[in-house]
């Protein structure tokens, strides 16, 4: 999914859409990853996220024990990707403009990965492949951090489907339906360690941790 031609528009978008409550997801856990040393962040979008993570490591290397940090911060929207480089700088970041599908990852380089709003964007094969890969990147007791939409009851199914309907006019996305990245995630070796809901469970911030125990699978 390129967001090139609403990137200009989508934080009004989302305020419109669901006021801060998006924001609030993505933040949700934000000081529990702040001894991060090497992230990997995809697809965050205007680079709000991104932006109060680096503050907050900015603030952790006052003690050197906690020192983060390298990111690396991949999207496929160029726009999206100056909007972020705006917002966080470009000392502690490395932007990288490609699909995170495609682009090369080094092997048990991450201790921690940031999808906000991204797997959702993804087909059941796609959200597979990425799993693996992202698997097989991730350091042993790794994080990952998650926030996505969600669908308790019908209305929210009626609002995801809105959303699907938008984003396939607007940037192209032939995607329809969430993936259950929850058995996914859990296949792979991921155990959830904590999990906050809000706008009565249509919106969800999940933060897993990686045991290492099926990198081979």
């Amino acid at each position: 999914m390129n967001c090139d031609y609403i990137a200009r528009w989508y934080r009004w978008l989302e305020y419109i859409g669901f006021g801060g409550a998006l924001e609030q997801r993505r933040f949700a856990f934000l000081t529990d990853v702040a001894d991060a040393q090497r992230v990997l962040v995809l697809g965050e979008g205007d680079g709000r996220f991104l932006a109060a993570f680096v503050k907050q490591c900015k603030v952790e290397q006052k003690h050197p024990r906690k020192a983060c940090f390298s990111i690396d911060y991949v999207d496929a929207s160029v726009r999206m990707l100056e909007l972020a480089r705006r917002r966080a700088g470009t000392d502690d970041v490395t932007y990288h403009h490609a699909d995170a599908l495609e682009i090369p990852l080094p092997e048990a380089e991450y201790d921690l990965i940031v999808t906000h709003f991204f797997l959702d964007c993804l087909n059941d094969h796609d959200g597979t492949s990425l799993i693996e890969r992202l698997s097989a990147s991730i350091q042993p007791r790794g994080r990952w951090l998650i926030s996505e939409f969600r669908e308790p009851a019908w209305w929210a199914r009626g609002i995801v489907a809105a959303l699907y309907l938008f984003f396939k006019i607007a940037t192209g996305l032939r995607t329809r339906r969430l993936i259950d990245h929850h058995a996914l995630l859990s296949k792979k070796g991921f155990v959830l360690q904590k999990e906050e809901t809000a706008r009565f469970g249509l919106l969800a911030s999940e933060l897993w941790l990686f045991t290492g125990d099926n990198r081979s699978r």
